[in-house]
């Protein structure tokens, strides 16, 4: 998640201290409308079956969680979060981190599309202030989303990120994946999935994971661990 130019990632602060990327130039707009639209078109004709190990997703108020997604599965995240989580619980509301380079722009805004705020950030770019912005939006009420193994890898490994997230604000680790029986693999790191039309697509939420707040590095690694090894073992690719 690199910084983006100063063109298309100008960030200003509002009055309650989050830092937010200025109007994106109308050409990058449109592209991330077209993306969202077709998102919307393939998802309309896939069949999704959910396996919830979770048992977070019944009654109100609903308490919040930080979903975590292998990077290579993006494609249909904000879906699997809309025909579970948010048909389930109608409350639910949620902020993502997304890449402060110029491509992560353009996901900010089709995150903004589908209802979700973008946060800009990683660890190795605004990683203090995307912290900050994702604690601001878990203390009101927010669910929050991350790729463990983003933006640049190794695929299927869980970075310190989510461990940090989840011991500073209290919130529950989910791990999420799903299989698709029809997709297309480019040849990136991550393998990325792109879905086709039609596809049956079975979603997993694993059980969840705590962080304690006193936890230290031992306990912390050995969290990272489990929770790697329990998306990889939902995952199973």
């Amino acid at each position: 998640m690199e910084a983006a130019s100063s063109k298309v990632n100008v960030h200003h602060s509002t009055s309650n201290g989050i830092v937010v990327p200025h109007r994106l130039p109308w050409p990058k707009r449109l592209l991330a409308s077209l993306i969202y639209a077709l998102i919307r078109v393939v998802a309309g004709t896939i069949r999704f079956n959910f396996e919830d190990r979770s048992g977070l997703f019944q009654g109100e108020p609903p308490q919040p969680v930080i979903y975590c997604t292998w990077h290579n599965r993006l494609a249909l995240a904000l879906m699997v979060f809309l025909k579970h989580p948010k048909k389930l619980q109608p409350a639910r509301r949620m902020a993502a981190i997304v890449s402060a380079s110029k491509d992560g722009a353009v996901v900010a805004h089709i995150l903004e599309l589908f209802g979700a705020q973008p946060v800009r950030g990683s660890s190795s770019r605004r990683g203090p202030q995307a912290l900050l912005e994702l604690t601001t939006w878990a203390e009101r009420g927010f669910d929050l989303a991350i790729t463990p193994d983003g933006p640049r890898g190794p695929c299927y490994v869980v970075q310190d990120g989510a461990i940090a997230v989840a011991q500073l604000t209290g919130l529950p680790l989910v791990p999420v994946t799903y299989h698709l029986n029809w997709k297309i693999r480019p040849k990136s790191w991550d393998r990325f999935q792109i879905p086709l039309p039609f596809a049956r697509c079975t979603v997993i939420l694993g059980e969840p994971l705590l962080v304690p707040r006193e936890a230290r590095d031992k306990e912390r690694e050995t969290l990272r661990r489990r929770l790697q090894e329990q998306l990889r073992t939902l995952t199973n690719d």
